[in-house]
C-alpha cells in the first residue's frame, strides 16, 4: 500500500486504500484484518483505520470475527442478487430522471466517461475498471437531479465493487460493458426517459446474472 497524506477526508482514504486491496485479492476472503499492519504500511495512526473498518463492516465487505477482530467477508450470492435487483430499480429511476432533466449534461459529460471506461478495459488494471464503472454510475445519479439517489446508493457501490473485484480476478478475458454504458448515456442525451429507464434496468439484469452465476460456480 502507498502512504497516505494527512488530508481533512483520510478515513475516505483509507477505506478506499482498504478497497482496492480487498478487490484486487491482496486481501482474501475469511483473512483477518489487523489494525496495526494496516497503519502501519499506509502510515497514518490507529484512529482512521479503525473508523474506515467500521465503515467497511457496515457495509458488508467486512465481518466481525468473534474474539479476533474483523476478517474479510465472503461473498454472498443471494445478497448480490438483492442489490442488483434494487440497483436496477433505483438507477432506472435515476435514468429515466436524467434523461428528463438533463440531457445536455449528459451528452457534454458522457464521451468522456465512456472514452476512460475503454481505456480502463484496455489496461486489464482491475482497479482501474472497477473506478471507471463506479464513476459512471455516479454520473447517473448527478445526471438524475435527485440529490438522495447517491447517498442512498453510497453503500451498495462500495459492495458492488467487492462483487467485482472477486469476479474480474477469476476472469480471463473481462466482459466490455462499455457498449451499454454508451446505449444508456446515448439515450439519456437525446431525453428519451423511456428508453432511458429501460436500458439501465436491462445492463444491471445481465450484470447480476453474471456475476452471481461466476460467485456460484466458484
Amino acid at each position: 500500500m502507498k502512504t497516505i497524506s494527512l488530508q481533512p477526508n483520510l478515513v475516505d482514504q483509507v477505506k478506499d486504500a482498504l478497497l482496492e486491496e480487498i478487490t484486487s485479492g491482496k486481501l482474501s476472503p475469511g483473512e483477518r484484518i489487523i489494525q496495526e499492519q494496516i497503519a502501519l504500511a499506509l502510515g497514518v495512526s490507529r484512529q482512521p483505520v479503525q473508523q474506515a473498518l467500521l465503515l467497511l463492516r457496515n457495509q458488508g465487505v467486512l465481518k466481525d470475527a468473534g474474539g479476533r477482530g474483523l476478517i474479510v467477508a465472503p461473498l454472498d450470492a443471494d445478497h448480490v442478487a438483492h442489490i442488483y435487483e434494487m440497483r436496477a430499480v433505483i438507477e432506472g429511476l435515476a435514468c429515466r430522471l436524467a434523461a428528463t432533466h438533463r440531457a445536455e449534461q449528459a451528452r457534454k459529460q458522457g464521451s468522456l466517461i465512456i472514452e476512460a471506461g475503454r481505456k480502463a478495459v484496455a489496461s486489464g488494471s482491475i482497479p482501474k475498471m472497477i473506478a471507471a464503472d463506479i464513476k459512471f454510475h455516479e454520473l447517473l445519479y448527478s445526471l438524475s437531479g435527485n440529490p438522495l439517489i447517491g447517498p442512498a446508493m453510497a453503500t451498495h457501490l462500495t459492495y458492488t465493487q467487492r462483487v467485482m473485484g472477486e469476479v474480474l480476478i477469476e476472469d480471463q478475458e473481462p466482459r466490455d460493458i462499455w457498449d451499454q454504458h454508451e446505449k444508456i448515456l446515448e439515450a439519456i442525451a437525446k431525453g428519451k426517459a423511456d428508453l432511458a429507464e429501460k436500458c439501465a434496468k436491462e445492463h444491471l439484469t445481465h450484470a447480476s446474472q453474471y456475476m452471481v452465476s461466476r460467485l456460484k460456480s466458484s
